[in-house]
């Protein structure tokens, strides 16, 4: 008996070797967790009383972020760092016109060489950093950050390589700080009240979602030596996939509770179109020996991306940045009682929406939403929604830098973990290697290395 055991149990670990071993290497990334090391799930950092923050990166995105920061209570901006002095300058001054006489009074400035943000780690050593620049940068500017003893706040999208979100969470893990992708869209007023009736059960059981980035997005391509279109043309020519997926899958995800106690990610299937759009926009308006010219434009010009759960759900995700047409974040959740959607905003609910539609053959829509959102709007917009007036994107930017400072203020897990960052950064080189392969699904890796399961739902923060 022994022996048929022993043989038994040498054919299972074979078959497991075996199975391993055929394994990605971006699986197999996880396996084991760095030495003294914590799940950041759920992390609560010790009480920041005053936030002392660098910024690295303050053109568009980074220097919105900047103003809005400096000028809420308790925090300190420490250090301004970008490639070009009159960037750093000039958001230097954005500060001192927002914040009080006396505030902020020792702004130390880089500029220049690609590498002044490590000497400003090492000469400022600030609580917080705050990191908006080339995507190729997010990962080692965020590990760095970390290994430096300052929580990392990152940019969208959180990396580029599956690698690199691994080397992300084992960073945050062993230094037990936080490296949070600020993922705006999240804290957008609709994005907010979706939340909100999907956690009041308003549309029973959530099936399905639809989420995209379409923004047409070819005028960037004048920003030829600094801007983000000087580095970002290069990706949608050399990159073919959903290279920017997090603005529509981040508020999805987290009505799904995805990577949160009740479902995770499981698997990706992609496809993109043909390339015209860049291409026929390069002749178009550039001279023929122009860069943008000379490029092989192998990205699709839009790509459609599916998503299957743990527990079989479904969620579309579209990315297009170049044809012409308006812009949508789709923004749609469908449950056994209804659908909510976005872009514009629509709600159809089984039996009718009460005083509204009779049935779920009419959606209620414009005027009608005010009812919807006097009874629905979440309580995180109602509370912050005039504080943030005057930040980006209809304020978003600023409900989100303030829920930040915030959590660290008063001791609180964030909003969002270092492993929904990766996970919704994560669609971008999966789809890459599905569409490169014919559309074969591809695993997502799970960074939590199962401990999503423990993990509880984003409350709905008041």
């Amino acid at each position: 008996m022994k022996n048929i055991d022993r043989r038994n149990f040498i054919k299972k670990t074979s078959l497991s070797a075996a199975a391993v071993s055929i394994m990605p290497n971006y699986l197999k990334a996880g396996a084991d967790r760095p030495l003294k090391s914590q799940y950041m799930g759920d992390f609560a950092a010790p009480k920041l009383e005053k936030v002392r923050a660098a910024f690295i990166g303050v053109g568009a995105r980074g220097g919105g972020h900047v103003r809005f920061f400096a000028d809420l209570p308790n925090t300190e901006v420490v250090a301004i760092c970008d490639l070009y002095e009159d960037l750093v300058k000039q958001k230097t001054g954005w500060v001192k016109e927002v914040s009080k006489p006396g505030r902020h009074k020792n702004i130390k400035q880089y500029w220049g060489d690609e590498n002044k943000w490590k000497v400003m780690l090492d000469e400022v050593k600030p609580d917080v950093v705050f990191i908006a620049t080339n995507w190729k940068n997010h990962a080692p500017m965020a590990i760095e950050s970390m290994n430096k003893g300052a929580h990392a706040f990152v940019e969208v999208p959180i990396a580029v390589t599956l690698e690199e979100m691994w080397d992300i969470v084992d960073a945050s893990e062993r230094t037990q700080k936080h490296c949070m992708m600020l993922e705006n869209v999240n804290y957008s007023r609709d994005e907010l009240m979706f939340l909100n009736m999907c956690r009041q059960g308003v549309i029973g059981e959530v099936l399905h979602g639809e989420a995209a980035y379409i923004h047409e997005l070819r005028f960037q391509m004048e920003e030829q030596k600094r801007g983000t279109g000087s580095w970002r043309t290069p990706h949608y020519a050399h990159r073919n996939g959903n290279l920017y997926p997090t603005h529509g899958l981040g508020p999805v995800a987290q009505y799904m509770n995805l990577g949160r106690g009740e479902d995770n990610f499981g698997s990706l299937v992609s496809f993109s179109t043909p390339s015209r759009g860049r291409a026929a926009y390069a002749k178009k308006n550039y001279p023929a020996d122009h860069k943008w010219n000379q490029l092989d434009y192998k990205g699709g010009d839009l790509n459609t991306s599916i998503i299957k759960t743990a527990l079989g759900k479904t969620i579309m995700v579209q990315w297009d940045e170049t044809s012409p047409r308006p812009y949508t974040r789709l923004n749609l959740i469908q449950g056994t009682k209804g659908t909510l959607a976005g872009f514009p905003t629509r709600v159809a609910l089984e039996g009718g929406v009460e005083g509204l539609t009779k049935d779920h053959h009419s959606w209620v829509k414009g005027e009608q939403l005010q009812a919807l959102y006097e009874k629905y709007d979440h309580p995180l917009y109602k509370r912050l929604n005039q504080a943030a007036k005057g930040s980006g994107h209809g304020g978003m930017d600023g409900i989100m830098i303030y829920r930040v400072v915030e959590c660290l203020q008063k001791g609180l897990p964030l909003d969002q973990n270092v492993y929904e960052g990766c996970f919704w950064s994560a669609v971008a080189p999966l789809s890459e290697r599905s569409v490169a392969s014919g559309g074969a699904p591809q695993p997502f890796p799970d960074f939590t290395r199962g401990n999503w399961k423990d993990t509880a739902p984003l409350d709905i923060v008041s």
